[in-house]
């Protein structure tokens, strides 16, 4: 059992995810943390990137489409915590792909939790 804490950020409740745990591989794993979520009211779902599977970040194994998609049926925010630069070095449409999420309000990749908090209290 992976000990995911509920914080609250400005006014958002935040599911921690620990480091250590099951990887966010698929709809399975994202509908475990989406249970978890939903369980303890938390609003968005912050998972270190230790947790997400290199799948995710090969767009075309539709690995992260199916994940937000579940994240997104929910009504469930998602923010990758952590330093993703060497999956961004060799992907083109991974640069983009991040870029175009960080300007919207569904998925999120940062470099930290502190930035997770700086965007929150905005």
């Amino acid at each position: 059992m992976t000990s995911n804490t509920l914080v609250t950020l400005g006014d958002v409740r935040v599911l921690s995810c620990a480091p250590e745990g099951p990887l966010l591989d698929g709809e399975s794993a994202a509908l475990d943390l989406i249970g978890d979520a939903l369980g303890q009211e938390a609003q968005l779902v912050a998972v270190p990137v230790e947790r997400i599977a290199d799948e995710f970040f090969r767009l075309r194994s539709g690995v992260a489409g199916a994940v937000v998609q579940k994240f997104a049926t929910y009504r469930l925010r998602l923010a990758v915590v952590g330093d993703i630069s060497r999956h961004v070095a060799g992907s083109t449409a991974l640069r983009d792909f991040v870029y175009e999420s960080n300007q919207g309000r569904q998925l999120w990749f940062l470099a930290g939790s502190g930035e997770l908090d700086d965007r929150l209290r905005r």
